[in-house]
């Protein structure tokens, strides 16, 4: 049984069948909060599907992706993907590594500022946020992850 995914008739409209390994793919990344790599995507589906390849999940992602089912977004640790397309900001704590989602800022005004000063024409924004969450403020004894040591993967 496919589940009733917002958008089905886009996908199908466009030639693109809604494949065990897609249902799979999409149902991990929006059931998860932890906007999650490609790698992590591929353990779970195959979990489920033991021949999937991880080229099949990130060819999937990415065209899950560009038809609107999912986010992506590039941080200093890689591609992650996001299941929660609506407007939202991100918070990075800096010890942790988690990303998480929060509310988006109005800042139409902001969009307009930048348009009148450059004459660009701006159609999004995205603010990030970047500190130490609530678990590690509490933990106190971890030192916070710098810019280099997040690019190098340290979590």
């Amino acid at each position: 049984m496919i589940p009733n995914y917002e958008g089905l008739d886009t996908l199908r409209a466009r030639g693109f069948r809604l494949t065990r390994p897609r249902r799979l793919i999409l149902d991990v990344v929006r059931a998860t909060d932890a906007h999650p790599t490609a790698a992590f995507v591929y353990e779970k589906v195959r979990r489920r599907l033991p021949r999937v390849s991880l080229a099949t999940v990130y060819r999937n992602l990415r065209m899950l992706a560009a038809e609107g089912f999912l986010a992506e977004r590039t941080d200093a640790g890689g591609l992650r993907f996001d299941g929660n397309t609506g407007p939202h900001d991100h918070f990075t704590c800096l010890t942790c590594g988690r990303i998480y989602d929060v509310p988006a800022r109005d800042d139409r005004g902001g969009r307009r500022c930048v348009a009148a000063r450059t004459g660009f024409e701006v159609l999004d924004h995205r603010t990030e946020y970047y500190g130490r969450c609530g678990t590690c403020r509490r933990q106190r004894g971890r030192a916070p992850l710098t810019r280099q040591s997040r690019a190098q993967g340290r979590s």
